[in-house]
This record gives structure tokens, C-alpha cells and sequence, in this order.
């Protein structure tokens, strides 16, 4: 059997690319979502780490210590079989909230870090200066601590893309299952595996590519202030 056989046979007979396309689908719902909702309790969190009451900073750290220790998989079974139980939520808006505690204990980390390795001095000169702190801190620390997070934060983002591989264990139709189903009815799993491995691989540049435009749109508004 050639190459095309092996297409027609896996993703057009049976509509199976309606199904594949649904399953990505569903995990780009799950990405999105945990992405946005992540991160924004990611920055609570930092806040709340760099809180000046010792035992919200411990709270904080504590919180930080324990989801980043986690195994993504068992915080997920965790919150399905335990903490929604019983409840109306569906297994996709379970899984958002797994991968939101998960991507929020990453992302503080790594903007707490960030902020720590930015330059004390200039705040310290800008405070001279008249500069209220949130000033400073928006306009001078900010900013620095953005470039130096980015790295680690993009990281993130695509780690967990990949982890929401693991939400078929509660019972969630996502990309991967469909893949694997769609292998295990055509005989057909390392064809299917390449094309899951191609699929995961876009969504993953796609991410990178879209650091790469905000950066040369950033540069690009530059220049334009500068020529003003």
C-alpha cells in the first residue's frame, strides 16, 4: 500500500479528518484557555510572592512549590475525580482548570525570576527622581523583566500545549485520542503518529512565530518613534 492509499485510508474515508479536525479543535479550546487563564493567575501569584506580609510570600511560595512538583496527569485526575465530582462541570472546562493552576504556577515563577534579575539601581535612581513605585515599576522594571521572561515563558506555553496530550485520561476527545483511535480502526498507528507529531509540531512554531512577529512589530514601532 503507497503513501496515498495510506491518506485516503486514514484521514478522507469515513470523513476521519472531520474528526481530526475536531479534536484539534478541542485541544486548542484547552490550550487557549489555560494559556490566558494561567497567566493571568500566574501575575496574581507573583504579586502575592512579592508581597512585603511574610506568610502570603509563603503562601505563595508554597503554592508555586507544590503545582510546579505535581505531575500535571495527576492534578488533572485530581481535579476531575476529586474536586468536580458530582458536579455539572464538563471534562473539558475540568481540564482548563488543571492546566490553568498548572501553566499559573510556571508563569509566576518565571516572572518572579525575571523580576528579581532586573537592574535594582535604576528603580532606585528613578525613585530618586520623583517616580512613585508603581512608576518604577511599570516603566523601568516592567519592561526588563519582560525580555528576560520571554524565553521561559514561550517555553511554558508550548510545554503545555504538549501536556494537554494527557487529557484523554479523563475522558476527553482531544487530538491525541482521536489520532489514536483513528490508528487503532485503519491499522494504521505510526502513519497516525507522524501526522499527530506534525500537527503538534505546527502548533508549537505557530507559538514561536508568533513571539517572533510581536517582536518585530515591537522594533518596527521603534524605528518609527525614532524617525518621528
Amino acid at each position: 500500500m503507497d503513501i496515498g492509499e495510506i491518506f485516503y485510508k486514514t484521514l478522507i474515508a469515513g470523513d476521519s479528518y472531520k474528526t481530526l479536525l475536531k479534536g484539534l479543535g478541542v485541544t486548542l479550546q484547552i490550550s487557549l484557555f489555560s494559556i490566558a487563564i494561567g497567566t493571568l493567575l500566574g501575575m496574581v501569584v507573583c504579586a502575592l510572592r512579592r508581597s512585603r506580609i511574610r506568610i502570603i510570600r509563603g503562601i505563595a511560595a508554597g503554592y508555586i512549590a507544590i503545582v510546579r512538583g505535581s505531575p500535571v496527569v495527576l492534578l488533572l485526575m485530581l481535579m476531575y475525580y476529586v474536586v468536580f465530582a458530582g458536579s455539572n462541570v464538563s471534562a473539558t472546562m475540568v481540564a482548563v482548570a488543571a492546566f490553568s493552576l498548572h501553566m499559573s504556577a510556571y508563569t509566576a515563577a518565571c516572572f518572579y525570576a525575571a523580576i528579581n534579575a532586573t537592574d535594582a539601581m535604576q528603580v532606585e535612581a528613578a525613585r530618586t527622581l520623583g517616580f512613585s513605585r508603581w512608576q518604577a515599576f511599570t516603566l523601568i522594571t516592567l519592561p526588563q523583566a519582560a525580555k528576560i521572561a520571554k524565553g521561559t515563558y514561550q517555553s511554558t506555553i508550548v510545554t503545555l500545549v504538549q501536556w494537554t496530550s494527557v487529557v484523554g485520561y479523563v475522558t476527553i476527545t482531544d487530538l491525541t485520542r482521536v489520532i489514536n483511535n483513528i490508528g487503532s480502526r485503519t491499522m494504521e498507528p505510526l502513519f497516525m503518529i507522524l501526522v499527530g507529531l506534525i500537527l503538534y509540531l505546527g502548533m508549537a512554531y505557530i507559538c514561536y512565530g508568533a513571539f517572533a512577529l510581536a517582536d518585530k512589530l515591537s522594533a518596527m514601532r521603534k524605528q518609527r518613534r525614532r524617525k518621528a
